[in-house]
């Protein structure tokens, strides 16, 4: 049971990077962002990355808050999840 728990934790980490990657190349498709799925996926991952967004002003045309973004995701990811399965070992599942 544990090991479904962080099997689940993982995709759901892996899921909302990979989201988060697809607004990233959309962005560079202005069409992209006015589909159906663009806006889905700009209404999950916008919040996101509006953080960093907001502490790290663009360099001219480039935009380096989405890479920090991606790089905090996929450390968040695994810190947590590697919280988790402590967890889940200290209370014996």
């Amino acid at each position: 049971m544990g090991s479904n728990i962080l099997q689940l934790g993982y995709y759901l980490f892996e899921g909302y990077y990979w989201l988060i990657l697809i607004a990233i190349l959309g962005s560079w498709f202005p069409k992209f962002q006015s589909t159906k799925v663009g806006e889905w996926i700009y209404k999950l991952g916008d919040p996101y990355l509006n953080l960093f967004r907001r502490f790290i002003p663009p360099l001219g045309p480039i935009d380096f808050s989405p890479i920090i973004a991606l790089f905090a995701l996929k450390y968040l990811g695994i810190f947590a999840l590697e919280g988790l399965r402590q967890s889940l070992n200290a209370i014996g599942i």
